[in-house]
């Protein structure tokens, strides 16, 4: 299955809450929901934070705006050197 987008994913996960809080969901259908909302709800955590450092980086290099690989290395670096 392809990978939806961060907003596609989203409106899943919000449907699925839908669905949850709807009365006449039964149990099976419910933990199936559960199972694939929790999924959902940690793929977006991974890429917000993946985000966050990307962001971070930015305001780090300031005005240097380098097209490099960015290296989730850097984000566990909390002294902000290289």
């Amino acid at each position: 299955m392809p990978k939806l987008s961060f907003e596609k994913q989203l409106s899943r996960l919000e449907e699925i809450v839908e669905k949850l809080e709807a009365e006449n969901t039964d149990l099976d259908a419910s933990v199936k929901l559960f199972e694939e909302g929790m999924t959902l709800s940690k793929e977006l955590s991974q890429k917000l934070e993946t985000v966050k450092f990307k962001v971070q980086e930015l305001k780090k290099k300031g005005a240097q705006f380098i097209t490099t690989p960015f290296d989730t290395e850097l984000a566990e670096d909390t002294d902000g050197e290289e």
